[in-house]
C-alpha cells in the first residue's frame, strides 16, 4: 500500500523548482560574465591549425629554433592598427596572404638589430602569397614620426610602416599570454589565424629563417 504524501509536499515542490531554476540561471550568467572578462574584446577564433603548425615547427631549426608552434585557434583578423598615413587597418585587410607580423619599437634595442634581417625577408618573399608586416609600438602622438625617422636613418624604407601608438594591439597579446615583451613575431595564415609565435629576436635572414617562411607560405 502506497503511503499518502502530505498536502504540503505538492505545495512546496513548484516553489523549490522555481528557486532551482533561478539559481541555475544566475550561475549561467555568472559563468558567462567570468569568461567574458578573460576573453579579450573582439577576439576572433579559428579552427585549429595543427598540421600547418607542425610543418612550420619542423622547419624551425638553428637560428629559429625558439619559434613556438601554436595553431590552437587564436585569430587576429580583427586586430587593428594604422598605416603610415594614419588610416585604420586590420589584419583582415591582408586576407589571402601568409603574414610575418613583427611588433617592434624604436627604443627596443633587439628590435632595432632585427629589422635589417626582416627587411631582407620582405624583399625576398613579398608577393601575393606573403607579406612581412611590422607594427611599430612607439607610443604617443609622435610615435609614428619616431618610427619613420628610424627607418629612414637605417635605410630600411623598403619596409612597410604600420603602427599602433595606443599600444592596444600589443596589450591584447599580453592579455592572451601570447607575449610579454618586444620584439614579438606572429606567423599567421591567410585568414589571420595564428600558426606560431616567437618571443624575442631571431636571425630571420638565414637558411633556417627562409625554411620557416617557405613552410608558412606552402601551408
Amino acid at each position: 500500500m502506497t503511503e499518502k504524501l502530505p498536502a504540503s509536499f505538492f505545495g512546496l515542490r513548484p516553489k523549490r523548482v522555481a528557486v532551482l531554476a533561478l539559481l541555475s540561471a544566475a550561475l549561467a550568467l555568472a559563468i558567462t560574465l567570468l569568461l567574458g572578462n578573460f576573453m579579450p574584446a573582439g577576439a576572433t577564433q579559428c579552427a585549429p591549425q595543427v598540421v600547418k603548425a607542425q610543418k612550420v615547427d619542423a622547419a624551425a631549426t638553428g637560428e629559429i629554433a625558439a619559434l613556438n608552434p601554436t595553431g590552437t585557434g587564436r585569430g587576429y583578423a580583427d586586430l587593428s592598427f594604422k598605416d603610415k598615413d594614419g588610416k585604420p587597418v586590420t589584419i583582415a585587410d591582408f586576407k589571402g596572404k601568409a603574414l610575418l607580423v613583427n611588433f617592434w619599437a624604436s627604443w627596443c634595442v633587439p628590435c632595432r638589430e632585427e629589422m635589417p634581417a626582416l627587411a631582407a625577408i620582405q624583399q625576398k618573399y613579398d608577393s601575393d602569397a606573403f607579406m612581412m608586416l611590422p607594427i611599430n609600438l612607439d607610443i604617443g602622438p609622435g610615435g609614428l614620426d619616431k618610427a619613420k625617422a628610424f627607418l629612414a636613418d637605417e635605410k630600411l624604407t623598403s619596409l612597410p610602416l604600420y603602427a599602433d601608438s595606443t599600444f592596444s594591439a600589443f596589450d591584447r597579446l599580453k592579455a592572451e599570454a601570447v607575449s610579454l615583451g618586444l620584439p614579438t613575431t606572429l606567423l599567421l595564415d591567410g585568414k589571420g589565424c595564428e600558426i606560431a609565435v616567437l618571443q624575442g629576436p631571431a636571425e630571420w635572414d638565414t637558411p633556417e629563417g627562409h625554411q620557416v617562411i617557405e613552410a608558412l607560405i606552402a601551408g
